[in-house]
């Protein structure tokens, strides 16, 4: 990984959260539950893990099996988020997310993740951080990441404009969704850095945020 390492300063009004690979290593369950399902469908468990980060279940599904209806994607995938929902062995903060997290207290900022409220909610208690006040999940988009719905939708909840936010993501479908609501980048971890994000960190704790009396929020990388 070729982790920005001169420090760099961006400046913004708001700022949009991923979640899993961003703030929550979850990382272990997602192998767990998308493998067992590979295994389930006869598919490649390599090649559906190339594929699932950032996305929806459902989405995912339909990249895999694009040949099966939707209705039954959607079905697939609310066991999928039950199966998830259920499994929090090995889930832990990205180094720096709850440091990261509390510098934002002045700091206009949403959650916007694939997630749906029971999983998100779960896998940051299991990690020990505090939910944003504003979250976008998965009930409230009707188009998933690599789609810029969600990161529009808290912006426009947030009352700024998109070229005002960063978002902070490390996986190829929400970085894609991220540059497609013309907002700036700054990527997450090992993953994040195949995807050409603005600048690239290998975790929170070389990130530091403040935010000034004319609400500009500093952002220090590095």
């Amino acid at each position: 990984m070729t982790a920005t390492a001169v420090p760099t300063v961006l400046t913004a009004r708001a700022l949009l959260l991923d979640m899993d690979g961003t703030l929550v290593n979850s990382d272990a369950v997602v192998e767990r539950c998308w493998r067992r399902w590979a295994s389930r469908h006869g598919l490649d468990g390599d090649e559906v893990m190339k594929v699932v980060h950032g996305r929806q279940g459902h989405a995912s599904m339909a990249l895999l099996l694009p040949d099966r209806p939707m209705a039954q994607n959607h079905e697939d995938n609310a066991r999928m988020l039950a199966e998830e929902t259920a499994d929090m062995e090995g889930v832990v903060e990205i180094p720096g997310a709850a440091a990261f997290l509390a510098s934002l207290r002045d700091v206009p900022h949403a959650l916007v993740t694939s997630a749906d409220v029971p999983l998100s909610t779960a896998r940051m208690a299991a990690a020990g951080l505090p939910l944003p006040a504003l979250r976008v999940t998965a009930e409230s988009v009707g188009e998933s990441k690599p789609h810029p719905e969600g990161f529009l939708k808290g912006a426009a909840e947030l009352g700024v404009a998109p070229e005002d936010c960063i978002v902070f993501e490390d996986s190829g479908a929400g970085i894609a969704a991220g540059r497609a609501a013309g907002m700036r980048i700054v990527g997450v971890g090992p993953r994040a850095d195949s995807y050409e994000p603005d600048v690239v960190v290998r975790d929170l704790t070389q990130v530091r945020v403040e935010s000034t009396a004319d609400g500009t929020v500093r952002v220090y990388i590095g």
